[in-house]
């Protein structure tokens, strides 16, 4: 019915497949039954944002703060202002301020149900990725975290160690 040539096929192309799904789990921060794994990464393996990049973001927030549809991804750096309560209704996230320029905060919440926890504190640098949204306190970077869907996600960097 099928020849050996066909079978050997199959047979390879379902080891790719095998491979790209579990291979992907892994990547994505799941174990392969969908439990989330926490993990963190050393930041110096990954490539940072220039002086002027981080400089166009904080100008692009300080624009936003007039628009309330502002959406987009972003990356930022700032100093840490004040840990908040953890929001514990859905899924868990973590809150705090930081400050990105003078007089200009954003709320960061980053979801501890799909990443560890960041451990900041006032005085803290952090670099942040994720996405910005308006809100009338200006704004709030959330998605600080990898995407289990497969989508973009984000991530914290501080004390040398990113977390996604």
């Amino acid at each position: 019915m099928y020849s050996s040539k066909n079978l050997a096929i199959i047979g390879v192309l379902l080891i790719a497949v095998l491979y790209q799904y579990l291979g992907n789990s892994e990547q994505n921060g799941t174990n392969g039954n969908n439990q989330t794994t926490a993990t963190h990464t050393d930041s110096r393996q990954r490539s940072t944002p220039t002086p002027a990049a981080l400089a166009t973001s904080v100008e692009q927030i300080r624009k936003a703060a007039d628009d309330p549809q502002a959406r987009f991804w972003t990356t930022v750096s700032g100093t840490v202002i004040r840990n908040l309560k953890d929001d514990t209704e859905g899924s868990r996230h973590q809150k705090f301020l930081v400050e990105i320029a003078p007089g200009l905060t954003l709320l960061v919440a980053h979801n501890i149900d799909l990443a560890p926890r960041a451990p900041v504190k006032p005085g803290d640098r952090v670099l942040l990725h994720g996405e910005y949204a308006w809100n009338n306190r200006g704004g709030v970077m959330h998605w600080t975290h990898h995407d289990p869907g497969g989508r973009q996600g984000g991530w914290i960097e501080t004390g040398g160690k990113r977390y996604e």
